[in-house]
């Protein structure tokens, strides 16, 4: 492929063509114009959802862009996360230092608005100048008796994934700083779920039924007491395994909890996450397999004939999908066969090596696989192998329409809860909307293709 520049070829490969050894994890490459984001970017993303804390970014206000409403994160209660803040550090900040802004900014929003904590972001800026946040954050906390975390989220120190540790070691600090009374034996924290379109509700009904208890959710519809205890629950479900995966890890080394990576997306993954905490919790509960067997066996009873409608029309089509974790892709495979689809090309903003070998294992010879991509990339590989759905986020969107392709956002812009039984009924539903959408037969690339109903006249 012409287009495809000379450094980034040993971050692309097609499934079945030799063994899997892509480049990942790395820096994106200059001018390639990647779909990744930067540090701060990825802290936010993963602490935003706390919804009764105090989030402030301290840098420019052209950070700001990243500070309201990034996520579809609901509360079932406090909105403060949707009321984010800057500093707005300008030139004689930059010349003099931030340092007394950042002082003035949380002694004004923290008697104003009462946090339960606040975290402080980092930016590039601030990295360059070299504010000492964490002093600033110490006096202030024991100025104000609540948690001020630093984030130290510097933009250019790496990209996104980076972020999310510099999250996780924030959150850490909370953990362990308040009382574990009245935690079962039977618990667990849900991690790495942001609550979009309120799919941790359906997720925590499901264990609620199988007699879980739910200590704390880290990150979405989160509170900051809740992860202060989290260390008394009995195991840690991991689910977007980029964001929270070194949070369970610092747990697991200082507290001794246990983890699983599960996945709330697509049917099996879905069973499975709900039989793997029946099965770790069996010997202190053993009624609570057979809870799980009747929870899944009952849902699916109502879920599969419906989907059995929206596979006929859906057979055979093909899908291309670029997601932000990997943990993403491998759950949207599996979910694509059960409605007959074929997964074509798969990309991914932070995936491991481990989880492209995973993601060769699952998906078809000729699929395309590919790491940190850009725009080019991934128009071409959407022509190439003449998709009928696109899978991404807000970025890709554009892409989608532009090359007359049906789009599905599965990414944090999205309104629709596709997690769970109930999620994988929406997620059907959306993708056959989108797909035989009328409108796609008068895209100018589609035009000439011949539609079913031609192909079936042919054969006649």
């Amino acid at each position: 492929m012409s287009t495809i520049l000379e450094e980034r070829k040993d971050q692309i490969h097609r499934t079945g063509e030799g063994a899997i050894d892509i480049a990942c994890n790395r820096e994106s490459l200059a001018g390639a114009v990647s779909q990744r984001a930067c540090v701060f970017c990825g802290s936010r993303v993963v602490l935003y959802p706390i919804a009764d804390a105090l989030h402030l970014v301290h840098g420019p206000i052209g950070c700001a862009v990243y500070t309201w409403d990034i996520r579809g994160a609901l509360s079932s209660g406090p909105e403060l996360h949707r009321l984010s803040f800057s500093t707005d550090l300008q030139e004689t900040d930059v010349i003099f230092g931030g340092e007394k802004k950042l002082e003035a900014a949380l002694d004004e929003l923290i008697d104003r608005h009462n946090p339960k904590a606040a975290f402080v972001y980092s930016t590039c800026i601030v990295g360059l100048i070299g504010d000492d946040l964490e002093a600033v954050c110490r006096k202030m906390s024991e100025a104000k008796g609540i948690p001020v975390l630093p984030v130290m989220s510097e933009g250019f120190k790496g990209n996104k994934r980076a972020g999310y540790l510099a999250a996780c070691k924030a959150m850490f600090k909370l953990i362990g700083t308040r009382p574990t009374e009245g935690i079962s034996d039977i618990s667990i924290n849900i991690f790495g779920d942001f609550n979009l379109a309120g799919e941790i509700w359906i997720i925590r009904e499901y264990f609620e039924k199988m007699g879980v208890q739910v200590v704390a959710n880290v990150t979405g519809d989160g509170r900051v007491n809740d992860i202060g205890r989290c260390h008394g629950a009995a195991l840690n479900l991991v689910q977007c395994s980029g964001a929270t995966l070194d949070l369970a890890k610092m747990m697991e080394e200082s507290f001794g909890t246990p983890y699983e990576r599960v996945s709330y997306l697509g049917i099996e993954d879905m069973a499975d996450s709900l039989y793997k905490v029946a099965d770790f919790f069996k010997d202190k509960d053993p009624e609570i397999v057979e809870r799980t067997r009747t929870l899944v066996r009952d849902e699916l009873q109502k879920l599969m004939p419906e989907l059995a409608q929206y596979r006929r029309d859906l057979e055979g089509k093909k899908v291309a999908m670029y997601v932000g974790g990997s943990f993403k892709a491998f759950s949207l495979v599996k979910a694509f066969r059960h409605l007959g689809m074929k997964v074509v090309m798969v990309g991914s903003q932070t995936g491991t090596k481990e989880d492209y070998a995973e993601l060769e294992q699952i998906t078809d010879p000729g699929t395309v696989i590919v790491d940190d991509a850009n725009p080019l990339e991934l128009s071409h590989f959407i022509k190439e192998k003449d998709v009928d759905i696109f899978v991404g986020g807000v970025k890709e969107r554009p892409i989608a329409y532009k090359l007359g392709v049906g789009f599905c956002d599965h990414n944090h812009e999205r309104k629709e809860a596709l997690e769970g039984f109930e999620g994988m009924l929406n997620f059907a539903r959306e993708i056959h909307a989108s797909a035989m959408s009328p409108v796609w037969q008068f895209a100018p690339r589609r035009a000439n293709r011949p539609s079913e109903q031609g192909k079936e006249a042919v054969n006649e």
